[in-house]
């Protein structure tokens, strides 16, 4: 008797930020060969490796433009720019993601700190941390890695990839 193997296909709801709808999408799992083939050596390094990229030099870090910013491993919606502000850190910080759904938050006590990472809910790729030190009305500050981050530019959101 020849039974084949079930694979079992996880999900996740996210909200697609440009309907504003809870969609049921797939879960991004790679091997890491398969998120070098599509990442640089940085991305990798930062969203799969948990890195993190020097300050001020992100590609993002004094990024002005309006749209979103959207996972570089996934595509998944992570935040947008109206929730952007001048952290003085040298990361792109928001306030808050487009949804909870999209983003999920680990405890991390590497090198000896006690901080929160954030991770791309889809994928689980490595974005960056959250604290407790933002703007109202929030009070947080979402301190995220440029090289986790891909930007789409407002007037590009309704097109397709």
């Amino acid at each position: 008797m020849n039974r084949e193997a079930v694979e079992t296909v996880e999900t996740v709801n996210v909200c697609n930020a440009v309907t504003g709808e809870v969609e049921e999408v797939e879960k991004v799992v790679k091997s890491d060969e398969e998120w070098r083939r599509q990442l640089t050596p940085e991305q990798f390094s930062v969203a799969r490796k948990e890195g993190t990229e020097p300050a001020f030099t992100g590609k993002y870090w004094d990024c002005k433009e309006d749209g979103l910013y959207v996972c570089v491993c996934c595509g998944n919606h992570l935040f947008s720019s109206k929730t952007k502000f001048e952290s003085g850190t040298g990361w792109p910080s928001f306030s808050k993601p487009v949804s909870d759904l999209n983003v999920r938050a680990e405890p991390d006590t590497r090198f000896f700190m006690n901080r929160t990472e954030v991770l791309c809910r889809r994928c689980d790729a490595h974005l960056g941390h959250v604290f407790d030190d933002g703007p109202p009305p929030t009070h947080q500050r979402y301190c995220m890695n440029s090289a986790s981050l891909r930007f789409v530019r407002e007037k590009d959101l309704g097109r397709r990839e």
